[in-house]
């Protein structure tokens, strides 16, 4: 049905009787007699398959499938095989992120991190196909020499796991050579610091000014996630008369009522919500105003901030003020309470957030009686102690009756203006 020839310079030709009945030439180049007589019979296979409609064996569709480039495009070139579709690397990943519209900005920008790394060291035009497992284990090797956090390394794994999944869905290529690179996210108790309040004092004295005072304290009194609650919060979430606020959570919103939930106005975040609101703007609908533009890199200015208030910043800088506040109020209140409030769930909380700090320690060697009676008790934040802080004895007891959650006061001008902005249910405790 085919036949092998050579030519005089030692290149090897196939040629065979196609469905049409013309005679057409797969030209295979100076190789092996033994590989060109294998590939003779694969293409016989392909030949019958054709002439007759049959599906191929599973051997010589996997033979096809595992062709490398240049072959492959000469069988389509003679209609034996379909047309692969050409896919480098570059233009694969530019399309499937722009093609993932149901993502947010926020992770968009996340796979465009590994976007990079993948074109840093593969090179744009590299095709799919031809990156191996152990291409990407190489490739996982020098995120490592950067000097990436572990975990960094492995979500940036499972992104790339995530890329290829998608190529192999297309049929761009044939497995997935990422498929076993280790990419589960791992608690790393190392990376772990618990912000005390005098800490905390510290580092809110040393802000600019009164929003950055309160970004500081909705991440470690009130345990936001920071950027995207912060920038979330309008005043109309603010109720003063219950003493609560609406968080908005685009993390969360794709679960079953994870698109906001409500927040205590704790006595050590009043203060500065307070502060924030009497110094608002007329008609501002956002708590945060002056840090809104995308170009605000907040990390950074927290940086600048902590080292102002002679502190050395410590590591997964807003990650470890949740997680602060989560250990702290798990002293105080249930777990399904707390992790309703922080907006994680408790095996998240245990693996993530949750802390063992020095006091935790020290009042195990106090004794029974000692530990219990610091176990009810929770360190004030320094600039709380007065005014609407609790007393000693409701703090004993875990709750705030003692605390006053009026609105700030206000006078009858603003009041108007603030009510034409729509921001009536923030005054509802007037």
């Amino acid at each position: 049905m085919a036949s092998l020839s050579r030519q005089s310079n030692g290149r090897k030709v196939i040629q065979f009787a196609a469905r049409d009945g013309m005679r057409k030439s797969v030209r295979l180049g100076k190789v092996p007699l033994s590989t060109a007589k294998a590939v003779k019979v694969k293409i016989e296979h392909l030949v019958a398959a054709s002439i007759t409609g049959h599906a191929l064996d599973d051997e010589t569709a996997r033979w096809v499938a595992e062709l490398d480039s240049t072959l492959s495009d000469k069988l389509a070139a003679v209609g034996l095989t379909p047309k692969r579709e050409s896919a480098t690397l570059k233009a694969f990943l530019d399309g499937y992120i722009e093609g993932r519209s149901d993502v947010k900005p926020s992770t968009a920008t996340v796979l465009g991190h590994t976007r990079r790394n993948l074109v840093e060291h593969f090179g744009a035009v590299k095709p799919l196909r031809d990156i191996t497992p152990g291409d990407a284990d190489e490739w996982r090797v020098n995120l490592i020499r950067q000097q990436l956090a572990d975990n960094t390394v492995r979500r940036r794994c499972g992104i790339a796991k995530q890329f290829f999944r998608a190529a192999v869905r297309r049929n761009l290529i044939r497995v997935n050579p990422f498929a076993d690179l280790v990419c589960v996210v791992q608690g790393n108790p190392n990376r772990e610091y618990f912000i005390t309040c005098e800490e905390a004092a510290k580092v809110i004295a040393a802000c600019p000014d009164a929003e950055w005072r309160l970004l500081f304290a909705l991440s470690r009194y009130g345990g936001l996630r920071c950027p995207s609650e912060h920038l979330l919060l309008r005043w109309s979430d603010v109720d003063w008369a219950r003493g609560r606020i609406t968080v908005h959570s685009p993390k969360t919103e794709h679960h079953d009522g994870g698109d906001c939930r409500p927040v205590p106005l704790f006595p050590e975040l009043l203060p500065y919500l307070r502060e924030a609101f009497e110094l608002a703007e007329a008609g501002s609908e956002f708590v945060i105003t002056r840090y809104r533009a995308a170009k605000q890199n907040l990390r950074t200015q927290l940086q600048r901030i902590i080292k102002r208030a002679g502190l050395k910043p410590w590591p997964k800088l807003f990650q470890n003020l949740r997680s602060t506040r989560e250990t702290e109020l798990m002293e105080r209140f249930p777990a399904h309470v707390v992790c309703a409030w922080i907006g994680n769930s408790l095996a998240v909380a245990a693996k993530h957030y949750l802390q063992v700090t020095d006091e935790h320690f020290e009042r195990g060697a106090l004794g029974d009686s000692e530990a219990l009676q610091k176990a009810v008790q929770h360190p004030r934040a320094p600039s709380c102690t007065t005014g609407n802080a609790p007393d000693a004895d409701t703090e004993k007891q875990g709750v705030f009756t003692d605390v006053r959650y009026d609105a700030p006061s206000f006078n009858a001008e603003k009041s108007e203006r603030l009510g034409q902005a729509g921001l009536e249910p923030a005054l509802s405790g007037f």
